[in-house]
């Protein structure tokens, strides 16, 4: 088996990564993680049959777009509910929005600012997220947006002393207060303002913390049915419950006059990689999805062994809460599982969607992201959308800007500045034609 083989090459130091952060490379990487078996030898990566997102489970062929909307497409989101990310419940019926900041003049003149709190169920006391907008100031009309999901609070966000003061979890199950002054996850926001694109952001947290028990203290645990102290096996993980919170804010932005909800471009990073990959997938009302460093149990495809693996990210000592338990069933054999990350890909089609990665962030593998995107480029044709329309992959540096779009920079884990300029340029094609 692939997961026995001789492994070399180095491991990254891998933390979470927001806005212009990057994670530095180990020089002398460890072969093993939880106890696992790591590869970064492209002699070794073994060979895989991809499933086709354009056959149906009897073995016929897609035939056009219609069939894939109404039937394939319902099938993959399926599978993926069921085997990966776990069944989430409906929009709940109670959700309210309180407009505590409804319009006020923020970063010297260059923005409204708006700050809401949504709640997620009928009890106000708890279960709540802050949402944080800026739009740009005089614009007229409904603008896009760009929708971070971060790491930290809002508050460390932006450069803005208006904004509601933020806390973030502890392990402990413990809410810490944070500084405004911040800097991890701070955001240079003007360069979507200068172009007529305004910026939402929410902390992850809000919607359940990211560490085993989060459970006790976020979405997942109020939905938890009587007897239960856990979800079932195809039930959502935490990524489901971050994607389920995403929605939420959707649900807002449709009833904001200064928004067109229609032209949401949704990113997030690394594991929030993975969370916006998934929304998009599963909530067609985003019109786009910027994917930095999703890697494993993102878009990188499972059935190449290179860098981080199943076996990996769902050890009871690392993610397994992210996912659904039955996705741990294919920590030996990812090629038994009937989804992959082309398929994820695939499923934002024909929505616009930006891969982007760093060509030595090797434990996310961005080959197998690349690869993932070209396997997945033929439901974007199918729409006479444009795939990447090649499968060499380009140098860092060198983007592929099409419908399905591909970035690398030179350098490791998240986004960098020169990244940011890309992502507006994305949007403007897309939304500011």
């Amino acid at each position: 088996m692939w997961f026995k083989a001789l492994i070399t090459r180095s491991l990254i130091i891998l933390f979470l990564a927001e806005g212009t952060a990057q994670v530095t490379h180990a020089q002398n990487s460890p072969e093993l993680v939880a106890g696992i078996p790591v590869n970064y030898d492209e002699s070794l990566t073994g060979t895989y049959t991809l499933p086709d997102p354009l056959v149906f489970s009897n073995g016929k062929k897609v035939k056009n777009s219609k069939q894939w909307e109404k039937k394939r497409r319902p099938q993959i989101v399926a599978l993926f509910e069921e085997f990966q990310y776990g069944k989430a419940p409906a929009a709940p019926a109670k959700l309210s929005f309180d407009v505590f900041d409804p319009g006020t003049p923020a970063l010297n003149g260059k923005a409204i600012r708006k700050q809401v709190t949504i709640y997620l169920t009928g009890d106000t006391s708890k279960l709540k997220m802050d949402l944080l907008v800026y739009v740009p100031a005089g614009a007229g009309k409904p603008v896009p947006l760009f929708f971070n999901v971060g790491f930290s609070a809002n508050s460390t966000v932006i450069d803005d002393p208006g904004i509601k003061p933020g806390y973030i979890w502890g392990r402990e199950g413990t809410r810490i207060p944070v500084k405004p002054a911040g800097g991890f996850g701070r955001m240079d926001i003007d360069r979507f303002l200068a172009e007529g694109i305004g910026f939402a952001t929410v902390y992850y947290g809000d919607i359940e913390p990211d560490f085993a028990d989060g459970i006790k203290y976020g979405i997942r645990g109020h939905y938890l049915k009587p007897g239960s102290d856990y979800p079932a096996p195809d039930e959502w993980g935490a990524i489901s419950a971050w994607s389920w919170g995403l929605s939420r804010a959707m649900d807002y932005f449709e009833t904001d006059p200064l928004i067109d909800s229609r032209k949401i471009a949704l990113f997030g990073v690394s594991r929030l990689g993975k969370t916006v990959l998934w929304t998009g997938a599963r909530d067609t009302r985003f019109g786009m999805v910027i994917a930095s460093c999703g890697g494993e149990g993102g878009a990188a495809l499972s059935r190449r062994w290179f860098g981080e693996t199943i076996d990996h990210m769902t050890h009871s000592t690392r993610y397994f809460y992210q996912f659904a338990g039955n996705w741990r069933n294919f920590r030996d054999d990812p090629s038994a599982s009937p989804v992959d990350g082309h398929m994820l890909v695939a499923l934002m089609a024909p929505r616009p969607l930006l891969l982007q990665t760093g060509d030595t962030d090797h434990w996310s593998d961005p080959k197998g992201e690349f690869l993932a995107a070209v396997a997945g480029g033929p439901v974007y044709e199918l729409y006479g959308k444009r795939s990447l329309g090649t499968d060499v992959m380009p140098p860092a540096g060198q983007p592929i800007l099409n419908d399905l779009a591909y970035l690398m920079h030179a350098g490791g884990h998240g986004a960098i500045p020169s990244d940011y300029d890309v992502f507006v340029r994305f949007m403007k094609m897309h939304f500011l034609k």
